[in-house]
């Protein structure tokens, strides 16, 4: 990466950001919509501009000595810490490991750090230590160093995790968020909104007849079969996590300059997180995922990887819910099930905070 080794510190007088607008940090900043895009855009970007920086994926993509690595780093504040499905700790690492897969890249291994609060019970601590260990352990990716930070009573809200990984790229893989083109086909491995509803859930005290669980999973494998089958023709991998599968596509969208359209009635959702999300007044559309996969590839390749995508576990339910179009570039629209369009926009505010 080129460093400027003589920085203009002038263009750091006056904050990108409009202050009378927005004089302090809102949570909606960190919830993955239009604020966390806009702090992005006009604060980090600019001042930390690099190439890597700025094709903006889910990890920085670099090559050493003719090997392409990919490398992400991701912080979990979850609260709270233990949820059905998982816990803060499986969650850190699967979530830069799917940040990882979102690249094309085999994980190599993680780093750690945990920002602990005074008070919390050692019990708990061991709990998220243990699940961390066995998450790594299933997926095959060793935890190689790390840090540790205690702040006052008060001060942490238990723990909060950060994970850096790094992995490689396959040869004749090339995934980026730009490479978007009208006639691909967009597939998603399975239900939304599972996680986010099931911290909800567990946050308000919500009963539900069947025990909403996160879909919290490791997605690397899932990934390479797919990669094994379609390779080059697989455009754009990306996990809709903070801000849901709208917000992901918007970017996606954005980037790429051109359109998506997708299909209501071909999204799966289920029964219970469908009622759930009425009940709470959400848009599923909108709600975090953990083990969740939006694959856009090549029209010509399409059923290959949705073949791909059904036949492993963790893409039982997998489909084709839209189409990349030259019309409307950069934004989103969805046909309903009685045929009409609506603009589906990015994330506003901040639906569900702390869930991941």
């Amino acid at each position: 990466m080129n460093l400027n080794p003589t920085p203009d510190f002038s263009a750091g007088l006056q904050c990108p950001i409009p202050i009378s607008d927005y004089p302090n940090v809102l949570l909606a900043h960190g919830g993955g919509g239009r604020l966390t895009q806009m702090l992005i855009e006009r604060m980090f970007l600019p001042s930390f501009a690099n190439p890597a920086l700025e094709m903006l994926h889910d990890g920085a993509v670099l090559e050493v000595n003719g090997t392409r690595l990919a490398f992400s780093t991701d912080s979990f504040v979850v609260s709270p810490l233990f949820f059905p499905g998982g816990d803060i700790g499986s969650l850190a690492v699967h979530g830069t490991v799917n940040d990882l897969a979102m690249c094309g890249a085999r994980p190599l291994s993680l780093a750690t750090g945990f920002i602990l609060e005074e008070g919390l019970p050692m019990e708990d601590l061991w709990r998220v230590v243990r699940s961390m260990q066995q998450a790594a352990r299933a997926v095959g990716v060793p935890i190689v160093t790390g840090d540790t930070k205690v702040v006052d009573r008060g001060k942490g809200d238990g723990v909060f995790i950060n994970t850096t990984g790094i992995g490689i790229i396959p040869e004749g893989i090339f995934v980026s968020p730009r490479r978007a083109r009208a006639g691909d086909l967009v597939l998603i491995n399975g239900a939304i909104a599972g996680h986010g509803i099931a911290i909800m859930s567990v946050r308000e005290g919500l009963e539900f007849e069947t025990e909403l669980a996160s879909d919290s999973a490791p997605l690397h494998d899932l990934v390479a079969r797919v990669l094994d089958v379609a390779g080059e023709q697989v455009h754009v991998l990306r996990d809709p996590t903070r801000g849901g599968l709208a917000s992901s596509l918007n970017e996606i969208a954005a980037q790429a300059g051109v359109g998506i359209r997708l299909e209501e009635a071909r999204i799966p959702i289920g029964d219970e997180v469908r009622g759930a999300c009425e009940i709470l007044g959400l848009d599923p559309l909108y709600v975090a995922n953990e083990g969740k996969c939006l694959v856009i590839v090549a029209r010509e390749a399409a059923e290959a990887a949705l073949s791909a995508l059904r036949a492993h576990p963790l893409g039982a339910e997998a489909a084709i819910i839209g189409e990349v179009v030259s019309e409307h570039p950069g934004q989103v629209f969805l046909r309903s099930r009685i045929g009409g369009l609506r603009v589906v926009d990015m994330l506003s505010g901040e639906q569900l905070p702390r869930i991941c």
